[in-house]
């Protein structure tokens, strides 16, 4: 997808009117620093001896694509196709080649659509796209088997197959993004990609117009900035969301508190409230972006968090996910690689509002209406 405002620089250099966030030996060494802990088999634990989760193993796949590290993404997408279930779902939690936990996280598993277009963009490869085909299908499936009649997505699968009964807020939110993603995959490579974009279109409306249907963890930022982020809230009401929680969430100079009530900020959560302020044009992204730089460490790697009050790192941990998702900022920001945009474009057709929501009663949304090609028609 081309960039918004058509500012999309070719692959290795930032567009001319968006400063690189980061120096290119800065953001060589994050990228490196990702790759280092990379398995033999392609999978990208949290740490070289940590665990693995389906979300975070895509996160850091991306950002290695966007870095330019084809290869090394590669393996990463070819692992979760050759580990994904016959059901099309994946364990939330794996360490080693031991599964530490069998349920499956819809969000989780639904997050590879994102990674599989993002790294379509990047690449323009058909061929790549056309060999994940069946894995993207696969895992949608899954995931909208667990969708509710009224839109959200319960938000796991047990061990023992029954789908949980209730649904979160911020998986949800970011499974707007992945369902969209999906349906784009599907209409590149040939097939109808107009149930899974009303199926988007639903999950969108859910997370926009019904929080009471989601399990309460308002206390999480990602609660608060998921619903932009993910794409289902945009213009008016998503600037409206995120200032309605900025005092509560945002602590000055230092970056985004993972939990409202605890003087913890984390530079993950700062880095993808970077990417839902980008994606409504708020320049309020680049300072946010300068300030978790504090946590960065000389090889590229960056620590988890800080707490504020205690003025020290904690836990003394420095993930690949945390990195990841410092490089997926700081290109968003340039607008350096081809697929930089892919959160500012986030949801767009899930933005087609008039899709039937089963038991709703909403009157139709007041937004603008998407074709299947995710672009503006007249209401």
């Amino acid at each position: 997808m081309p960039d918004p405002d058509g500012r999309t620089a070719p692959h290795g250099r930032a567009a001319p009117d968006r400063p690189a966030a980061l120096s290119g030996p800065q953001l060589r060494a994050t990228a490196g620093f990702i790759a280092a802990q990379q398995r033999p088999d392609g999978g990208i634990p949290s740490t070289a001896d940590g665990p693995l989760d389906p979300w975070d193993h895509v996160e850091s796949a991306m950002a290695l694509s966007a870095s330019g590290l084809r290869a090394e993404a590669e393996r990463a997408y070819a692992y979760s196709a050759r580990t994904q279930r016959p059901d099309g779902s994946w364990p939330m939690l794996v360490r080693g080649d031991v599964v530490e936990d069998p349920a499956a996280d819809t969000n989780q598993c639904a997050y590879l659509a994102v990674g599989v277009w993002h790294h379509y963009l990047v690449t323009r490869d058909r061929g790549f796209l056309d060999a994940m085909w069946p894995t993207v299908r696969r895992l949608t499936e899954f995931v909208l088997a667990a969708q509710r009649p009224t839109g959200e997505l319960a938000w796991a699968v047990n061990r023992r197959g029954q789908t949980e009964d209730f649904a979160l807020l911020t998986g949800s939110a970011s499974a707007v993004q992945s369902v969209h993603s999906a349906s784009l995959i599907a209409g590149t490579v040939g097939a109808d990609p107009r149930p899974w974009h009303a199926a988007a279109a639903r999950l969108a409306h859910a997370v926009r117009h019904h929080p009471g249907r989601f399990a309460d963890r308002s206390r999480w930022s990602m609660d608060w900035y998921y619903p932009v982020l993910g794409g289902a809230c945009r213009g008016g009401a998503a600037r409206q969301r995120l200032a309605d929680g900025w005092d509560t969430f945002v602590w000055p100079a230092w970056g985004v508190r993972c939990v409202a009530d605890r003087p913890w900020v984390t530079v993950a959560e700062t880095c993808e409230l970077v990417l839902a302020l980008d994606a409504v044009g708020d320049p309020r992204a680049h300072r946010l972006f300068r300030d978790v730089q504090r946590l960065r460490d000389p090889d590229g790697g960056y620590q988890m968090g800080y707490v504020v009050d205690d003025r020290v790192a904690w836990p003394d941990e420095r993930p690949t996910w945390t990195a990841a998702a410092v490089l997926l900022a700081a290109d968003a920001l340039s607008r350096t690689s081809p697929g930089a945009a892919v959160f500012a474009d986030a949801g767009a057709m899930a933005r087609a509002a008039r899709t039937p929501v089963a038991g709703c009663g909403c009157p139709p949304d007041a937004e603008p209406r998407y074709d299947l090609a995710g672009q503006g028609v007249a209401p």
